[in-house]
């Protein structure tokens, strides 16, 4: 399929159902979302943290996320942006990891210094960027106002790529902890966005 098609192909198949165990072509459809997100990937990601990024490995973890996720899907957006989203949002962790390695729990978790990306694209509205800080923005507020000191180390420890145990080592604590500690973070996280109007697709890239 050529590039130049993508606007019309990739935006009026029926993704979900293509995607679907069992649908007919599913293999086609899952090589063509697997050449949209290594494009996307590759512009969006290959120079940010100053490093280089393995967009084939992202593109296939991200696959993968996505196949899983399909009844999350509610198609309030174009199913392209919603799994590109879920792609970068991956990507950028891998690229945080590595970052980050280095950087002291203090740096990476303190509320001034956190640093929550909003992805950018090309194939993005305004009012979809807008949108997206907008959730930005909320996040930041409901991880200030809503959780315990050690849930908003490891939500913003996790967020900004820190490996669970990195989180729990600099903590004094252990992986399973550390672990209960986002889960809690997250799930009161996703009732302030729900309590504020947001749909679990709006968010749900945000807080993989």
């Amino acid at each position: 399929m050529g590039e130049g098609n993508d606007s019309v192909s990739l935006e009026d198949e029926d993704w979900p159902g293509r995607l679907r165990e069992g649908a007919e072509d599913r293999d086609k459809a899952i090589e063509e979302l697997r050449s949209y997100l290594l494009r996307g990937l590759t512009r969006s990601l290959t120079h940010r943290y100053g490093g280089k990024i393995q967009v084939e490995d992202v593109a296939q973890v991200a696959l993968m996320r996505i196949l899983g996720a399909l009844g999350t899907f509610q198609r309030r957006s174009r199913f392209t942006t919603w799994a590109m989203s879920i792609a970068t949002r991956i990507g950028i962790s891998e690229l945080r990891r590595h970052y980050y390695r280095d950087v002291s729990l203090d740096q990476s978790t303190e509320g001034g210094n956190a640093r929550f990306d909003v992805e950018d694209s090309a194939m993005e509205s305004g009012e979809q960027a807008a949108q997206k800080q907008s959730i930005f923005t909320l996040l930041q507020k409901l991880i200030d106002e809503c959780l315990s000191e050690k849930q908003k180390i490891a939500i913003r420890g996790s967020l900004n790529g820190l490996p669970i145990e990195e989180i729990a080592v600099r903590l004094d604590s252990n992986r399973n902890a550390v672990y209960k500690l986002v889960h809690d973070a997250r799930l009161r996280l996703r009732q302030g966005f729900e309590a504020n109007g947001f749909y679990a697709e709006d968010f749900a890239s945000t807080l993989l």
